[in-house]
């Protein structure tokens, strides 16, 4: 088990990337802390790692609420002793409109939970984890971090956010022996992939089949990424297995950047 007797801090991992990446976590060893902001998930991921023998506590959570980060850290804290490794998964896909027709409400949102929180989550745990000289922060970025999407403005400068985060990051804190790396991928079959087809069908008029098919066009397998193998490279980053890599963006999009 390539996780053993770590204790790992997953938000948003409820659902999605998230869940997948906390499933794998507890199957490798670890135990697994889930932070989310809807309970319901939250109870099922427990649940599912709970049926196969893993070790879970979930902790609700909105990652934007500086209050709230403290409290799950601090809480984590106290049950387990330690947190070894923090995946800042939270994040929402935001609105699918134009620049002129962005609210700025929803423009706050999204990098109040995507870039803001993970920065919080950051803060929190790297104050254990500097005096103790060891940690791990693994952040999900996306290729939305690394190419323009037109009417997906929130949600890429919150990526491209991310992106710079990582790489500021494992700069300041490589001398405590804390690595920092991102995942990114790019369309990922699940619900959240869905309701952002279907934002941009509602905005564009084109139909959501016509849609779907001009992503799996787009990639050089012919296919969007599956979340188990967005969580097996989170596993990976999170092992000793990448003991020497820090300050990367590991790339999990299934040849999307050769083909855009």
């Amino acid at each position: 088990m390539r996780l053993k007797d770590k204790v790992a801090i997953v938000t948003g991992g409820g659902r999605g990337i998230g869940k997948a990446i906390s499933v794998a976590f507890a199957s490798e060893g670890a135990t697994v802390v889930i932070a989310a902001r809807t309970s319901s998930k939250l109870d099922e991921t427990v649940e599912e790692i709970k049926s196969g023998g893993g070790r879970v506590k979930a902790i609700q959570t909105d990652v934007s609420d500086e209050n709230q980060v403290q409290r799950m850290v601090a809480e984590t804290l106290n049950d387990y002793g330690k947190v070894d490794i923090l995946v800042n998964n939270s994040g929402i896909a935001g609105p699918t409109v134009n620049v002129v027709d962005l609210r700025l409400q929803d423009w706050n949102e999204v990098l109040a939970i995507n870039l803001t929180g993970s920065m919080l989550c950051v803060r929190e745990v790297l104050k254990h984890m500097i005096p103790h000289r060891k940690g791990n922060i693994i952040n999900i970025g996306s290729d939305g971090g690394r190419f323009g999407y037109p009417m997906r403005s929130p949600y890429c400068v919150s990526k491209w956010g991310i992106i710079g985060l990582t790489e500021t990051l494992a700069i300041e804190v490589g001398q405590y022996n804390i690595r920092v790396n991102c995942i990114s991928p790019a369309a990922v079959n699940g619900e959240r992939l869905t309701n952002v087809v279907m934002g941009r069908s509602k905005t564009t008029g084109v139909s959501f089949e016509e849609l779907m098919s001009k992503i799996t066009v787009n990639y050089s397998l012919q296919r969007p990424t599956e979340e188990a193998e967005v969580a097996a490279a989170a596993v990976f980053l999170a092992s000793d297995d990448s003991g020497g890599v820090t300050g990367h963006t590991l790339v999990v999009n299934c040849g999307h950047h050769i083909v855009q």
